[in-house]
C-alpha cells in the first residue's frame, strides 16, 4: 500500500494506492464535494478485495491531506478540469485499465473523465452524480451552508480537512449558488461515454431528482443500468454500505472481470 502526496502537474494530492493484483484493473475513487480518502472509510479496500482489483483513492486540491487551493473562486468548468487532472494521475501511476467509482461532484467528474479519455476508463459506477443544475440542488446547497454558518459542521469537516475546510466550503457553494452556474451542462459529453455505467442513487437524495439518472441512462453509448435505492438520500454507499457494495461488485464482475 501506498500513502503519500505526488506531484501530479504542480498539484500536490494524497493519495492511497494498493496494486497487489497483477495484470487486474484498479478502482479509482473519486469522493464528492466536502469529502476526502478519509470520508471513504473501509467501503474502497472491501470493494477492491471482493472483486480481487487494485484500488487508488485520492484527495482533490485543497482536501484532506493534499495541499491547499491558491483560491477558493472555481470556473464553471471545474469539472473537467478535475477530469483532466486524474488523467494526468492516472499515467502518472501507469493505470490503463480503470473502474471508476464516484460520488456526486466525483460521480460527475467520472463520467466527464469517462467520455473524453475511454481509452484508460474500462467501466464506471456514478453515484449521484449530476449531469446539469435543478432547483433541488440548489436549495440543498443553500441548506448545506446554512448548517455550516448554524451548527458544528464546520468542527466535523475540520477533523479531514484541517484549516482547509472555509476554502473548500467556499468553493463549493459559491460556484453552485452563481447565476453563472445555472446554465452548466454536460449532456453533451455523455454520448462519448462507451464504457459500461452503473448510476446509482437514493430516491429521496436531496441534491438531485431521478432525471439525472434518467437523462444519462439514455444517453451514454454503452451498457447502462440504473440503480435506485428506495427511502435513501445523497450518500448511498454510507447509508446503505452492503447493498451499494453488492451491487457494485455483481456489476464489476459481470462486466470486466
Amino acid at each position: 500500500m501506498i500513502e503519500k502526496v505526488i506531484d501530479v502537474k504542480g498539484q500536490n494530492l494524497f493519495i492511497k494506492f494498493n496494486h497487489s493484483f497483477e495484470n487486474k484493473p484498479t478502482i479509482v475513487f473519486l469522493h464528492d464535494s466536502l469529502g476526502s480518502v478519509e470520508l471513504w472509510r473501509d467501503f474502497p479496500e472491501k470493494l477492491a478485495t471482493a472483486v480481487r482489483c487494485n484500488f487508488l483513492v485520492y484527495d482533490r486540491l485543497g482536501y484532506g491531506k493534499s495541499f491547499t487551493m491558491a483560491t477558493h473562486k472555481r470556473e464553471s468548468n471545474y469539472m473537467e478540469l478535475e477530469a483532466d487532472l486524474l488523467n494526468d494521475l492516472l499515467s502518472k501511476l501507469n493505470i490503463k485499465d480503470a473502474v471508476l467509482f464516484g460520488h456526486s461532484d466525483g460521480g460527475t467528474i467520472a463520467l466527464i473523465a469517462a467520455s473524453k479519455y475511454s481509452e484508460k476508463v474500462k467501466a464506471l459506477i456514478c453515484e449521484a452524480g449530476h449531469i446539469f443544475v435543478e432547483d433541488i440542488t440548489v436549495q440543498g446547497v443553500k441548506k448545506a451552508l446554512d448548517a455550516y454558518k448554524t451548527t458544528n459542521l464546520p468542527e466535523r469537516l475540520q477533523k479531514y480537512h484541517g484549516d482547509k475546510v472555509d476554502t473548500i466550503v467556499k468553493a463549493w457553494t459559491e460556484i453552485w449558488l452563481s447565476d453563472e452556474f445555472r446554465s452548466w451542462n454536460i449532456e453533451p459529453m455523455l454520448k462519448n461515454i462507451i464504457c459500461p455505467l452503473l448510476f446509482v442513487q437514493g430516491e429521496n437524495d436531496e441534491y438531485g431528482s431521478l432525471d439525472q439518472v434518467d437523462k444519462t441512462f439514455t444517453q451514454v453509448s454503452g451498457n447502462s443500468e440504473k440503480f435506485i435505492i428506495p427511502n435513501v438520500g445523497h450518500t448511498p454507499h454510507k447509508e446503505t454500505p452492503e447493498i451499494v457494495l453488492n451491487k457494485s461488485i455483481e456489476f464489476i464482475n459481470s462486466t470486466i472481470i
